[in-house]
């Protein structure tokens, strides 16, 4: 190691822990320091609570967990007395009784240091404030000489509120030389520009050298993408990591007169569309992975969104591990048979036709006498997706492979993802997809494809699925957008009323026809319970159906589509500060 007064080497570990497996994340930072050691860093960083993985939620109030934890990182500090490089690990950490998301320094075969977040995110995904204590916005840790500030994750995201602590304005006064960031940033389109331009903030203020480390997993329906970067104290990028893979680099800091400097690799990251797709890919990989399934299986339609499906599934897995099943009834088009079947040999999975004509006509044959002198309506044209869904979970019992969901956002946003088992199964890949991404999507994993996938590169999916009209192998004289309008039409008005939270009369204003704005908000409410039910998936939104985006089911508001009425402050009797104060003691 042997840090001089003018160099210090970090090594930065973006890696993929596993929520709950503390052993196996110690056995990541074993590894991530033997070869810390071998390029002779000075320090390994790691992610916001590695040890544990990120998001603990609940497991952290369970004492046997957090007391696994302690032992791990006493464990860990003990073999920092072979005189190699430290450790900076994030772990939950019981102090006088209470909770912290904290860094732990370990060095010298010691826990040198503690630092705890002061800012606990409260907000979308985030429930930190239950689970944490806040801790003080302290000075910085020395390593080797060099003194080094610990901010973690949401304390170097500024808010302007009174509760919240500047902890890099501290670290700065204190004498802070460079500031190490362990993150768990979830991923989401467009996010790395708002990490930079945060940073970038921190920098300006502090005046000091920043390194932004994030993990990379997927957890749940949550994908952390990595894409660490370091800033140098004039704002220049000095290395980039890449995003939604793992990597550990060791990167060499050098003191000038101006002080602390970095040179390392700049890795290009995928964005828009490309980084959406592999943060499916990750997000299905690690799902499938970490929860102990050896396979998947999906049904396959001929259809756009199952040929994403199968499309991902095999970049996530390898087409070995991955089952393709077409389950056609009366109203299967030849054409919807010849394009899975094509999809099928492009993407080179097991493959197999099993009509479901038996099946439809014996649910049927038992409605029969209680359906006698009613209608025909959707019930009947539902039997077809409820056969398929049976078919797919008893194949996913018997043989334990994991059944892939294929609804998109558009239609489990209005309750009608039902086709295929949508709702049914294990994880969605697509499930944060509208619609008309699911076109583009299709469309760009046959010119490309993420540099970690296991699928076969080139045009895999059928030209004619891309081409085709959405759901015609639903049956030949009828598809979705009879009864729903164009999909350019209800994305706009979907991402308006979901991520956007517009008043249904800012989005008559928008120039949407109000009688279609009126009726998609009517389903989108009536769909809630229907989304309950539906299985985890990948989150790529700002504001997906998932922990970000709570309404209830049982739901008697409903908006008037009128302009929102002015409040009237003249009603408003308001006490003055003095006697607020007496109030609350």
């Amino acid at each position: 190691m042997g840090t001089s007064a003018d160099s210090f080497r970090i090594t930065l570990a973006q890696l993929n822990p596993a929520v709950g497996d503390i052993a196996g994340n110690a056995a990541k930072v074993r590894a991530a320091r033997a070869q810390a050691a071998r390029d002779g860093a000075d320090l390994v960083l790691l992610p916001e609570l590695f040890l544990c993985g990120y998001p603990p939620e609940d497991l952290v109030r369970r004492p046997a967990f957090v007391a696994a934890c302690r032992a791990a990182v006493e464990a860990l500090a003990r073999e920092t007395a072979d005189g190699g490089p430290a450790v900076l690990i994030g772990t939950p950490w019981l102090e006088d009784g209470k909770l912290y998301n904290a860094c732990a320094l370990l060095d010298g075969g010691r826990i040198a240091g503690l630092r705890f977040k002061a800012n606990l995110p409260n907000y979308g995904v985030f429930d930190e404030k239950r689970l944490f204590a806040r801790g003080p916005a302290a000075g910085p840790m020395s390593v080797r000489g060099v003194r080094i500030g610990v901010p973690i994750c949401e304390d170097i995201w500024l808010e302007e509120s009174e509760d919240y602590e500047n902890v890099v304005e501290t670290l700065a006064e204190t004498g802070a030389e460079i500031i190490l960031v362990p993150n768990a940033s979830p991923y989401a389109r467009d996010k790395n520009d708002l990490r930079l331009s945060v940073a970038v903030a921190r920098v300006t203020e502090s005046g000091l050298p920043l390194v932004y480390l994030n993990q990379i997993c997927g957890q749940d329906e949550l994908v952390f993408d990595g894409a660490s970067f370091v800033l140098n104290a004039d704002l220049s990028v000095a290395a980039q990591l890449p995003a939604f893979v793992e990597q550990v680099t060791t990167l060499s800091f050098a003191r000038g007169d101006d002080g602390w400097h970095c040179r390392g690799p700049v890795t290009p990251l995928p964005e828009g569309d490309q980084a959406d797709y592999a943060a499916c890919v990750l997000g299905l990989r690690d799902y499938v992975r970490k929860n102990g399934f050896a396979s998947v299986l999906l049904g396959i339609s001929g259809g756009i969104d199952s040929a994403l499906c199968a499309a991902i599934a095999v970049d996530a897995l390898g087409a070995d591990k991955v089952r393709g099943v077409m389950l056609p009834y009366r109203y299967t088009a030849q054409v919807s048979l010849d394009d899975a079947a094509a999809l099928a040999r492009h993407l080179g999975i097991n493959y197999e036709v099993l009509p479901i004509a038996d099946a439809v006509e014996g649910f049927e044959n038992v409605l029969a006498k209680p359906f006698v002198g009613l209608p025909l309506d959707i019930t009947e044209e539902n039997l077809q997706a409820r056969a398929r869904g049976t078919v797919l979970m008893a194949l996913s019992n018997k043989t334990g492979a994991m059944v892939v969901t294929t609804g998109n956002k558009s239609e489990m946003s209005v309750g009608y993802a039902t086709l295929y088992g949508d709702m049914n199964g294990g994880f969605n890949p697509i499930k944060d997809i509208y619609k008309t991404e699911v076109f583009r999507l299709a469309a760009l994993r046959n010119a490309w494809k993420p540099e970690d996938a296991r699928g076969p590169s080139g045009g895999v999916i059928p030209p004619g699925i891309i081409a085709r009209p959405p759901s015609a192998e639903l049956r030949a004289d009828q598809t979705d957008q009879d009864s729903l309008p164009p999909y350019e039409v209800l994305d706009d008005i979907l991402q308006r009323l979901v991520e956007k939270e517009e008043t249904l009369a800012e989005i008559v204003a928008a120039g949407l026809d109000s009688d279609t704005v009126a009726r998609i908000d009517q389903l989108l409410t009536r769909a809630e319970y229907k989304r309950r039910q539906a299985p985890p998936g990948v989150k790529v939104t700002s504001r997906n159906f998932g922990r970000d985006r709570r309404y209830p089911i049982t739901n008697g508001f409903r908006d008037a589509a009128s302009p929102l009425p002015a409040p009237d402050d003249g009603l408003v009797s308001r006490a003055g500060r003095a006697s607020i104060d007496a109030f609350e003691g």
